[in-house]
């Protein structure tokens, strides 16, 4: 194949480097000589070139792909032939493919993982909606531009659902560490064969590795046929329960348990990438850019201070201005904890206790990940505007008995009230107290004592504790009930002596 570089197509595409060989095609990096551009060029070897049937099939991969015009998928720009063998010109994606990405790194981050994902099935959504089944979606054909952002490339063996001919039944077209099960079966296949595969690759982006293996490719395509896909959340424990639901729903063996098509688990990973960016507290890159995209219904779901990130920079320079003066004070109180939180006492006599800046923890010994939320300390740090968030329960249900968030008092007090501000009004707590450090246990056993009544929480609501004199470390705010929220935000929680 090497003699070949240097050659210029049709009088027009310079190959340059070849970057990629498979069965029937070689691709090279060219120089559109006429448009003074870097393109791909998708070449069929020549011994492919007589063979009728691979010629169909190369020439409607460009038919294919020139229906589509998508952001994430890789473009075609031109085709033809030249001395007998066909080519495809794409345009030329500058990066690495999200397999490569895989093997650098790992796991990937979860929300990454997440924003993958959903550039993915926008992609495959544009093809099916012409009809067009990609029929061999993997992570190797996925390419991952310099900017971050993800494209489909490689349908070769793409086949649109009207299309009859050209594979045979029985026979298996795909890599079969990403085969739907009527794939592997060489039955029938529909754009939830794609929506299957691509929920082997969200497994796989989060895990950073295929959920199956086996002695041959036969062996692996027969345990995607009957056996069940491992946990995801044993093989990555801070995966939520909610993004392993849409892996089991996109995975599911039998059509019907399946996701019916791109929109529903396009919107169910739009769900999911909200909550785990509220949960990781913070984006980046490219999770950044898809956030963007969101329908609104599903970003009010993401914290405000990601959401209107431009706006937070703006009242933070506005707040150094106003506190320019007290700079001594922020560096001590930045060393020492986050101080006494100003404003009034709820009632005389009472006295807010200092808490450091870390004191805060989620606590979720019923549910999984076991801190709820890690954006804690965000309930003390005294400024309105950055919240506690809870994960997001779609029912507007506690799926257990409890769950909460404890404050660290160290070396402990005989607190009298707590306070608690927060954005979503109606759900129900109860205090509790201790002095060891928490177990991994949920009150009131194991060593927690009860310091309050059930109470139902309003936007400001002062909590009276009745430990008397009693010092305590640990005070758990322990959430009975959401109120019909789907997620609780709390912004200030504050204790009194």
């Amino acid at each position: 194949m090497s003699t070949l570089l240097g050659t210029i197509l049709n009088g027009r595409y310079r190959l340059e480097v070849r970057i990629g060989t498979g069965g029937m095609s070689t691709v090279y990096r060219a120089l559109d000589e006429t448009l003074q551009r870097q393109v791909a060029i998708k070449l069929m070897n020549g011994e492919f070139s007589t063979d009728s049937d691979q010629l169909e099939r190369f020439r409607r991969e460009a038919r294919a792909v020139a229906q589509l015009s998508h952001p994430h998928v890789v473009g075609v720009i031109d085709a033809g032939e030249d001395d007998g063998r066909p080519y495809i010109v794409f345009e030329y994606v500058e990066g690495e493919t999200l397999k490569e990405r895989i093997r650098r790194q790992g796991q990937l981050p979860v929300t990454e993982a997440v924003a993958y994902a959903i550039e993915i099935a926008r992609a495959l959504g544009a093809a099916h909606a012409r009809h067009i089944v990609h029929r061999d979606v993997k992570p190797q054909n996925v390419l991952i531009d310099e900017e971050g952002s993800a494209k489909v490339t490689d349908f070769g063996i793409a086949r649109t659902l009207d299309e009859e001919g050209l594979t045979a039944d029985g026979r298996v077209i795909g890599t079969t560490d990403y085969v739907a099960p009527e794939q592997a079966l060489g039955q029938p296949v529909t754009g939830q064969s794609d929506l299957y595969s691509l929920g082997i690759v969200l497994y796989e982006m989060l895990t950073g590795e295929v959920p199956f293996r086996g002695d041959s490719q036969v062996a692996v395509a027969m345990k995607h046929v009957r056996e069940e896909l491992p946990d995801v959340q044993r093989k990555r424990p801070e995966v939520s329960a909610s993004l392993a639901a849409v892996i089991d729903h996109a995975t599911a063996k039998r059509h019907e348990d399946r996701y019916a098509d791109d929109a529903e688990l396009i919107a169910d990973l739009e769900d999911v990438l909200a909550i785990e960016t509220a949960r990781s507290g913070g984006a980046t890159g490219e999770v950044t850019a898809v956030l963007r995209t969101l329908p609104s219904r599903t970003q009010r779901r993401v914290p405000f201070r990601l959401r209107h990130r431009v706006m937070a920079v703006l009242l933070l320079l506005l707040a150094v201005a106003l506190v320019a003066g007290g700079i001594v004070w922020l560096l001590t109180r930045t060393h020492h904890g986050t101080g006494k939180p100003s404003g009034l006492a709820p009632a005389p006599g009472l006295h807010p206790v200092t808490l450091c800046q870390s004191c805060a923890e989620g606590f979720n010994p019923l549910g999984s990940p076991p801190d709820e939320t890690p954006n804690a300390p965000n309930a003390i740090d005294n400024q309105l505007g950055t919240y506690w968030d809870t994960q997001q329960y779609y029912d507007h249900k506690l799926d257990k008995a409890g769950t909460g968030i404890y404050v660290d008092a160290s070396p402990g007090t005989s607190a009298r009230a707590l306070k608690i501000i927060d954005v979503t009004p109606g759900f129900s707590v109860t205090i509790y107290a201790r002095n060891d450090t928490p177990p991994p246990q949920a009150p009131p056993a194991n060593g927690w004592t009860q310091v309050s009544s059930p109470t139902t929480v309003g936007s400001n609501t002062t909590i009276a504790l009745t430990g008397g004199e009693a010092r305590y470390r640990y005070f758990l705010v322990w959430i009975t009930s959401i109120g019909g929220h789907e997620q609780l935000s709390l912004d200030e929680i504050t204790l009194y002596r």
